[in-house]
């Protein structure tokens, strides 16, 4: 093989290689992205409420899907309220396991409009982890958010009176058989 034959090689092997790095790397790149930007109504995580607490209010209304594959009944306990930049809230879900076993689901999540995904925090969240729930059994699950006073800072979101945080549960993996769902309440 000439010296020319082998450069060639090398450079279609090294790029080959590196697609395959990248194409590992994308997802957590993306989600990485995602998270620190709020792109696409991706919600923030945070640990610390804010100080600081502003009279401009906005509304939070709730919305809640399944995907057909999860024996779940998925609803928000209201519909909305009414909160001001800054203030911390506690809401409640409702799921309820309509099988007759025991339902590993997980939940996925954004805000809109998108552009406040970067604003919108979560405390506490039953969407951080994959949770179990028993068959027959309807728990009441938390959600404790704020949206930061940083959202008045930005004048392209001076026109955002309503926010729509939107979850959908989907069937993960088999569920533990000693999973508890943390913070939660049985209803029935």
């Amino acid at each position: 093989m000439n010296k020319r034959a082998k450069l060639t090689t090398g450079i279609v092997v090294g790029v080959a290689i590196g697609m395959l790095g990248l194409s590992f790397a994308a997802e957590p790149l993306y989600s990485t992205f995602c998270r620190v930007t709020g792109f696409g109504g991706t919600t923030q995580v945070a640990t610390d409420r804010p100080e600081e607490v502003l009279d401009r209010q906005v509304r939070v209304a709730f919305d809640a899907n399944v995907d057909p594959a999860a024996p779940l009944k998925f609803r928000p306990k209201q519909a909305h309220v009414d909160v001001k930049l800054g203030e911390t809230m506690m809401v409640f879900y409702e799921v309820t396991n309509t099988s007759s076993k025991p339902v590993n689901a997980m939940a996925t999540f954004n805000v809109v409009p998108h552009k406040i995904g970067r604003y919108f925090n979560k405390i506490q969240c039953f969407c951080f982890v994959e949770q179990t729930y028993e068959p027959g059994v309807t728990v009441e699950i938390p959600v404790v958010f704020f949206v930061s006073p940083d959202m008045a800072k930005n004048w392209q979101a001076d026109d955002v009176k309503g926010i729509t945080l939107s979850y959908t549960y989907y069937r993960a993996g088999e569920p533990q058989v000693s999973a508890r769902l943390e913070g939660a309440s049985a209803v029935n």
